[in-house]
């Protein structure tokens, strides 16, 4: 099965498989962000984080490659009464433009091969302004111990060393790794190794 038809399968059955809720680390991420200006929500999938970052007031792009995802991130944006633009495109290979964006996130987004990250990654920091923020959590190694969601593959997740040696760069760059008991719709349920970060594009 490929990428796509594994995620448009996940994404067509009923409900919402992360919750409508934004992520949790995303929510904590609030005095961050600017009052106003461009956020890019990278595999936003359902919507639940691009919906919220419109509601605290963003010009919101919702990127994401699955139309059954996007069905839903529409309904939840009508929900909660914000508009965002849903942009159907593969987070590798879309054009990203540059310095259109005050704020960047990407929340688990852990499907790709390491050369199809590393491109993403290149194609985000363009996309960001400078002193733009990036926000980004997904998991770490130790959570193939939990199996609570994420990737089975040790190759797609993350570690300080390669957060660090992509992201080096970036000013006030704050790295951190926790484990918690994470709730985020039936797919991330329980305990959970994480990593996340936060840094402005110099």
């Amino acid at each position: 099965m490929s990428e796509y038809d594994r995620w448009e399968t996940r994404y067509s059955a009923p409900g919402y498989a992360f919750g409508q809720e934004p992520n949790y680390f995303l929510a904590a991420c609030k005095h961050l962000l600017p009052k106003g200006g461009r956020a890019l929500a990278v595999a936003d999938g359902e919507g639940r984080n691009g919906v919220w970052l419109a509601q605290q007031g963003l010009d919101v792009v919702s990127l994401d490659f699955s139309p059954s995802a996007q069905a839903k991130a529409a309904m939840l944006a009508r929900e909660r009464s914000v508009t965002m633009t849903i942009e159907r495109g593969d987070v590798h290979n879309w054009d990203y433009p540059e310095a259109a964006f005050d704020v960047v996130c990407e929340i688990f987004a852990q499907f790709s091969t390491p050369l199809e990250r590393a491109g993403k990654w290149v194609g985000m920091k363009k996309a960001l302004k400078q002193n733009g923020l990036l926000i980004l959590i997904g998991y770490t190694p130790k959570q193939l111990q939990y199996g609570t969601g994420g990737p089975k593959e040790i190759e797609k997740l993350y570690t300080r060393a390669l957060l660090e040696e992509a992201f080096g760069g970036f000013r006030d760059l704050k790295v951190a790794e926790e484990e918690l008991d994470m709730h985020e719709g039936a797919s991330h349920a329980g305990l959970s190794a994480v990593i996340h970060l936060t840094g402005r594009k110099r």
